[in-house]
């Protein structure tokens, strides 16, 4: 197991929600009304989580039904009590060999997933595997290189200046492919046709210090992974610099903005 994925603790499907959850939730439905889709549709949802995106197209695209996939029972456990909607399924699988018939769904899609897969030709090319000729396929995830998670760079900047082997554990060395060039010819190299890639872009509020600190101390994901497996002193180190140096409005809260790199095409 490598240091980097030694602190990706994605178990914990409330700790996630936490951490990143809640802005997940604020980034899918904006992804919907780019990919426009029509209604009526069987949908499958590569690497659900617990839920954001599944919740968005219940709620807003009218599906016929929707399949959501995930390897960690964890998420699946919280996205099944996040989503009761009994168009909706959530099972364990994998983006690499996805256990369903080939050309038998209408729209697949993958929010905030695809970069954390170890082949993410095979996940893609499984994607269109399953869709029927002429689907839409898309993803998105987040702008981890190019500063676009801006939250995650404050902690990683911080925890970086006081140790510098968190430096190689930050998204945007691990993830230096999320940019918008390299995603859409990811794409193109799957196999995809039509390959169209744009950008969306939200508010990441704090209401005060706690809530920013509070989902890092919860160790689901790379940074609060490393936040918890460090000793109680150093842990206090750094929550002090980011207690110090992060940029405050002036009613103590904290405001980030998130951007994601969304893809879609087609299956040919």
């Amino acid at each position: 197991m490598t240091e980097a994925s030694r602190h990706d603790a994605w178990q914990m499907g409330d700790s996630y929600d936490l951490y990143m959850g809640r802005w997940s939730r604020k980034v899918a439905p904006r992804f919907l009304e780019w990919l426009q889709p029509g209604a009526k549709l069987d949908w499958l949802e590569v690497g659900c989580g617990t839920g954001a995106l599944s919740a968005a197209i219940l709620a807003t695209c009218d599906p016929k039904s929707l399949a959501g996939i995930d390897p960690s029972e964890g998420f699946l456990n919280k996205a099944r009590a996040n989503v009761e909607d009994p168009r909706a399924e959530f099972r364990v699988g994998d983006a690499q060999a996805l256990s369903l018939s080939s050309h038998t769904m209408d729209i697949v899609v993958s929010g905030l997933m695809v970069n954390f897969v170890p082949d993410r030709q095979k996940a893609l090319q499984e994607m269109a595997r399953v869709a029927r000729a002429g689907a839409t396929l898309a993803f998105y995830v987040w702008d981890y290189p190019g500063g676009g998670m801006g939250f995650m760079r404050a902690f990683w900047t911080a925890a970086g200046a006081l140790d510098a082997a968190a430096r190689d554990l930050s998204e945007d060395r691990r993830f230096p492919f999320c940019t918008k060039d390299q995603l859409a010819n990811l794409a193109q190299q799957s196999g995809w046709a039509d390959v169209e890639a744009g950008e969306i872009e939200v508010a990441t509020r704090f209401s005060n210090f706690d809530d920013f600190w509070r989902p890092f101390t919860l160790g689901a994901g790379p940074a609060p992974g490393y936040c918890v497996s460090l000793p109680a002193d150093q842990r206090q180190r750094l929550r002090d610099k980011l207690e110090t140096d992060l940029p405050y409005e002036s009613d103590g809260s904290i405001a980030f903005r998130a951007r994601a790199w969304v893809i879609r095409g087609r299956a040919a």
